[in-house]
């Protein structure tokens, strides 16, 4: 009975002729120097690849032979010498000491990743795989207890044949294991990458953390050199991730952006439908399989979802972001600055109000301007306002005692405070909380509350800024309250703009890493889209539209539903970057759809219905709605649509054919099934190639609305023309926030609604294209440093909450191997 089934096929020809023209190119420049390659027999059923490389390549070759009865160390030190490369080895020690670079016939690879795994009793079939290798493969298998069985594959209709073996094993719920080959296209240069891709099926599909840790990443230090970096313009952190320095963007000024994809989706079930998936696996495709420079643009996971419901954000099956571990938690830390920087904010808050309230103005004057060494003097920020207050003095000795009381005194307002603490976890007991109240705090307690980090609005500015003066700007601008006369105060008045500057002076660099397939990926900033604008930084995109080149494609996610991530993309983001979108690709699922459709309610945790099982065709088709009420959404903006139906198996074929025609008879470009959760890349190259038919063509992009609009206006064109509700209803307490912004110069800024994802309208029970409903704008807050007004819809909240059970009851380390379990 066939337990594990074992597909290998190494393909020569690109190899070949790459070694030639290389081989060529050295000679041509050093006439006097002999290549050389030194192969190590170590006994008889090594793989010894002379014949091959000195006739199909050209290059002179060595044979090293060494006795059985060698040591390990003696191999170890001959295959590690400056001239000799190795080919094959059947221990582990000393395949662990071997340098990788030294392997010809990736053998090492191959060794170090299966051979470590129980084999015994297993099948394993080689396919595609003749002369010395297969030899030495079947000796290496056979001697780790597996049977092996050979067979021919024709490269002419290998793709075809390789599909229907995938097939069977999927069938028998074996594993596969494959070598792919991908191609990176640097601005017209060839670069091949060459690495193990494994797939491997038990029960349909291993788990997503399974999957991520079957490959082995490329460094990162090449990674960056095969899409155009320098090594000076990358800050690696370890060997999987690095930072990316903004002077690139002076580098390739003059380079044209490649085209511009924005991922969005249905209004999704509690689960999620994929976006993050979907966007890797069409860069895959795009990069790996049509051979067409492309980068992935994707926001850094909160710890509040990766620990609470809906769990890692890296994509998932074969179409991720590697190692997901890292990418779902710490990553580069730019989370963490964002909350130590928010944090500080907050504590100069409250720390201005208590000395403030505690200390006559002479004295906060002689500590707020102290005596260093004798001498005197305002630092740069005190000085930025005391301009701002008209008073023009620069020697602290010259102001007068009205000039000293308004330098001092902020004389900010408990009552009117509106800036929040922030942590990056869900915590509903944060939601209104009391400070102030130790003793030592004189009576100055007051009631305020956390966000979840993400809404902070310094990750806002992160996602938003072009480059650190803006940033700093921006930081300065932030508006924290309001004094007692209605004036606003800023981080500027605070006096810690800079400290915001420093702390984010990192965080502010995008973060490369890279895909199952070695293509490219910038993960930078996070925010949510229902309680924020919901999209990666300006800055990624921009860096990766110039490096991806003309040809090339740059596709970056918005956050949960059209209404939501790409409504904000265009009418924020988009205004922000003056980046225009050259297409949208809508994802949507079969799930989601019956979902709209009437089926029952979507728990995470809870085994799905029947409903969402079987087929059902009514159920799709009613709820068809919601996709083509998307579509119509998209089209207001000008943008076509290609729609990607990120298929489950539990879809039936009906079920999909009736999705892809109403798609496209809803005004859909193209409406494609897609595979790549199954079969990575692979699985998307249809989404690849209408995207890029669609990209090509002229679009009509434009706004929703006017900046002049009034506040009121802005918010009730999203209201009826994307939500589609009849109007808006304003609470008093809104009502006035929109007086006092209108007062103070802010009503000409656009707006980023704060709203449930789970329903086009405020009521996520509400499914389908709801209607005749009014919106309630229960309060509205001002993000000035970001750039844009936020209203809160109906019930609204800025900070999540955990479940009754959430992820982290699954999440665990083993304290030997130091490895994580549970994680997505």
């Amino acid at each position: 009975m066939v337990k594990c089934a074992i597909c290998v096929h190494l393909i020569y020809s690109d190899i070949v002729q790459k070694c030639r023209e290389e081989l060529k190119a050295i000679r041509e420049t050093n006439p006097d120097l002999k290549p050389t390659l030194a192969i190590i027999q170590v006994c008889l059923c090594c793989y010894i690849p002379a014949d091959f490389v000195s006739t199909q390549i050209g290059l002179n070759v060595m044979q090293i032979c060494l006795p059985r009865q060698c040591t390990e160390d003696e191999v170890s030190d001959t295959a590690n010498s400056e001239k000799s490369i190795r080919v094959s080895f059947l221990s582990r020690s000393v395949r662990n000491a071997i340098k990788p670079q030294k392997d010809v016939d990736g053998i090492y690879f191959f060794c170090n990743t299966l051979l470590d795994a129980p084999l015994i009793g297993k099948m394993a079939v080689l396919v595609g795989v003749e002369g010395p290798l297969k030899a030495t493969i079947q000796c290496l298998l056979q001697n780790n207890g597996m049977m092996v069985q050979t067979c021919q594959w024709s490269s002419k209709h290998l793709q075809k044949q390789f599909l229907c073996v995938v097939c069977y094993f999927q069938q028998q719920r074996a594993m596969l294991l494959c070598f792919r080959r991908d191609i990176w296209l640097n601005h017209k240069r060839h670069t091949l990458i060459f690495f193990l891709f494994f797939l491997s099926f038990r029960s349909w599909i291993r788990i997503d953390i399974e999957i991520s840790r079957a490959q082995t990443p490329k460094p990162i230090s090449q990674l960056a050199q095969e899409i155009g970096l320098l090594p000076e313009e990358l800050e690696a952190y370890g060997n999987t991730k690095a930072k990316v320095h903004l002077s690139l963007l002076n580098r390739f000024q003059h380079q044209p952006n490649g085209k511009y994809v924005l991922v969005a989706g249905i209004t999704p079930t509690p689960l999620g439908e994929g976006k993050s998936t979907v966007t890797t696996g069409l860069v895959q495709a795009l990069s790996a399989h049509l051979k067409l420079n492309s980068f992935a643009c994707l926001r850094q996971p909160s710890q509040g979802p990766t620990f609470g419901v809906k769990g890692g954000a890296a994509g998932g099956g074969y179409a991720q972001v590697i190692p997901m571990e890292e990418f779902n938690l710490h990553l580069t830390g730019d989370i963490h600055a964002i909350t130590a920087a928010n944090n500080l904010v907050a504590a100069a808050i409250d720390a201005r109000i208590l000395h403030e309230a505690t200390q006559s103005d002479k004295a906060l004057y002689r500590r707020l301007v102290p005596s260093v060494n004798g001498v005197r003097c305002f630092s740069p920020i005190q000085m930025a306002r005391l301009q701002r207050l008209g008073i023009n003095e620069s020697d602290p000795s010259d102001l007068t005692p009205e000039e000293v009381r308004a330098f001092v005194r902020l004389d900010l307002d408990p009552e009117k405070v509106t800036w929040q603490r922030v942590v990056d976890t869900n915590d509903r007991f944060l939601r209104k909380i009391t400070v102030g109240q130790a003793n030592t705090e004189k009576g100055h307690a007051r009631q305020t509350q956390f966000d979840i980090a993400v809404a902070s609005e310094i990750m806002a500015i992160l996602a938003l800024t072009d480059g650190l003066a803006d940033m700093r700007a921006r930081l300065g601008r932030m508006v924290v309250g309001s004094n007692r006369n209605g004036q606003p105060i800023t981080a500027d008045d605070l006096g810690v703009t800079g400290a915001l500057a420093v702390l984010m002076k990192d965080a502010i660099k995008p973060t490369l890493m890279q895909t199952l397939e070695g293509t490219p990926v910038f993960v930078h900033a996070g925010p949510f889209a229902n309680i924020a604008h919901g999209n990666s930084s300006v800055l990624a995109d921009k860096l990766a539209l110039k490096l991806v080149g003309e040809e090339g494609f740059v596709v970056t996610e918005a956050g949960f539903g059209a209404d939501i991530g790409m409504e904000k993309f265009f009418n924020i983001k988009c205004r922000t970057s003056g980046l225009k979108p050259d297409v949208v690709v809508l994802v949507a699922t079969v799930r989601a759809l019956k979902m709209h459709g009437g089926g029952p309610n979507v728990t995470a945790g809870v085994p799905l219905p029947k409903e969402y099982i079987n087929e059902n065709l009514q159920l799709v088709a009613d709820g068809c709605s919601n996709l083509k009420k998307q579509i119509q959404i998209a089209h207001l903006f000008g943008v076509p649509v290609v729609v990607a139906l990120n298929v489950f198996k539990t879809d039936t074929q009906a079920e999909i054919e009736l999705v892809c025609r109403i798609a496209e008879a809803s005004g859909a470009s193209a409406a494609v099934q897609c595979h790549h959760w199954s079969r990575g890349g692979r699985g998307s190259v249809e989404l690849a190639q209408a995207v890029k038919k669609v990209a090509s063509q002229k679009n009509n992009f434009q706004f929703l609305y006017n900046l002049q609009d009034s506040i009121v206006e802005k918010i009730r064109t999203i209201a009826q023309k994307v939500y589609g509700a009849d109007d808006i209803e304003l609470s008093p307490e809104a009502q006035a926030k929109i007086d006092y912004y209108n007062q103070q110069g802010f009503g000409a800024l656009p707006i980023c609604m704060a709203k449930t994802h789970l329903s086009l309208s405020h009521m996520p029970e509400k499914k389908g294209v709801p209607t005749g409903f009014i919106l309630p704008i229960r309060d509205i807050r001002a993000s000035i440093g970001a750039g844009f007004i936020y209203p809160l819809v109906g019930t609204m909240s800025t900070m999540p909450g955990l479940p009754t059970r959430p992820c982290f009851y699954d999440i665990d380390l083993d304290p030997v191997t130091e490895e994580i379990k549970g994680l997505f």
